[in-house]
């Protein structure tokens, strides 16, 4: 536990709501005391203090609390403050680092931030930074993006060294699908999404799991079909999750044999009809990935279950070795501006 915790606590709060015009935000205050050393295991305990001395603050004029805030700002830590980027693990070579962008309405100001630490690293660094287009959903994907998003990456990184489109890389992405069949890693699964989903919940295998590596081939040829092959809806391609991770019991359900690629009919803005199977983000991610050698990857925290999903694809490729260095940022948060794609494009 924290030396002096209740002053600091109290030192904390007054310090923020000072900042802040005279109201204190609890989540600032939790965060300076784990600069002081708090943990995890103890933010249950600490916050009826905090929303204590908030309420108790509240009351107080911004006079009255800088008056108070004296008497403790000696016992507050200092954060200490850098300039520049930190130094980047395993960078004595050109870093290889990447934006995704679904060209599915415009950029907002979020994804400029948590991008920009990619764009920065190689500027810092030298090497490449590719931003691919992800664009393998034929029904979000909308044709005027592709141009926008480009002329927004222009102002906001200005060193893009490649702009590629996923959807002109799908012979690729078969490529190594076929290579996950042949070496028993991926099945295509008639299962309906529904008792799929009843059985991984259950952490039960699908009847499809047992198929033959040449069933599964000439299912997924059968997907590929345009003539006689599956409808949409009637057939996906799965991963299957190696013993090691315990398979269909693997602790966390997002690891349980996840989709690699399914059939969707609609239009591609694009492509047009030329293809009816589409890859999913983890397939699509990790040939891409391995393809242009990425060396390190900055993507927001809510990417966590898939980087874990592709770091397993990597494995059973053999290319373990090669997964690029991960880094997870959390997501920031402004009042009173607006960062839904949707309603941006609508306006």
């Amino acid at each position: 536990m924290i030396e002096n915790l209740d002053k600091k606590i109290k030192g904390y709060a007054l310090k923020n709501s000072i900042h802040y015009g005279g109201k204190p935000n609890p989540g600032s205050i939790v965060s300076a005391l784990f600069n002081e050393g708090l943990e995890k295991s103890e933010v249950k305990t600490v916050m009826p203090k905090i929303q204590k001395l908030v309420d108790e603050i509240s009351k107080l004029s911004l006079e009255e609390q800088e008056k108070e805030y004296e008497k403790f700002k000696e016992i507050l830590s200092e954060r200490e403050s850098r300039e520049g980027l930190p130094e980047l693990p395993n960078s004595d070579k050109d870093v290889v680092m990447r934006f995704r962008p679904a060209p599915s309405g415009p950029l907002h100001l979020g994804h400029v931030i948590s991008n920009m630490y990619n764009s920065l690293y190689v500027k810092k660094y030298g090497g490449k930074f590719y931003v691919i287009f992800d664009d393998t959903d034929p029904e979000s994907t909308i044709k005027e993006s592709y141009t926008q998003i480009k002329k927004d990456c222009t102002w906001a990184f200005g060193n893009v060294t490649k702009y590629l489109y996923a959807s002109d890389r799908m012979e690729l992405y078969y490529d190594y699908a076929k290579r996950l069949i042949e070496s028993e890693n991926a099945y295509v699964c008639n299962c309906s999404a529904e008792s799929f989903k009843e059985l991984a919940t259950k952490k039960k295998e699908c009847p499809c799991r047992k198929k033959t590596v040449q069933k599964n081939s000439g299912d997924w040829e059968k997907m590929l079909n345009k003539k006689d092959g599956f409808a949409e809806g009637e057939a996906v391609l799965r991963f299957k999750t190696p013993k090691e991770e315990k398979g269909m019991e693997n602790p966390n359900p997002a690891m349980r044999d996840f989709p690699l690629a399914r059939i969707n009919l609609h239009e591609h803005p694009k492509q047009k009809k030329k293809y009816r199977v589409w890859p999913l983000m983890n397939l699509s991610v990790s040939v891409d990935d391995i393809e242009l050698e990425m060396t390190h990857v900055i993507r927001g925290k809510d990417h966590k279950d898939n980087a874990q999903r592709q770091k397993m694809i990597y494995k059973v490729l053999g290319m373990e070795k090669k997964f690029p260095w991960t880094f997870f940022i959390g997501r920031i948060k402004f009042n009173d501006l607006e960062l839904s794609k949707e309603k941006l494009w609508k306006q």
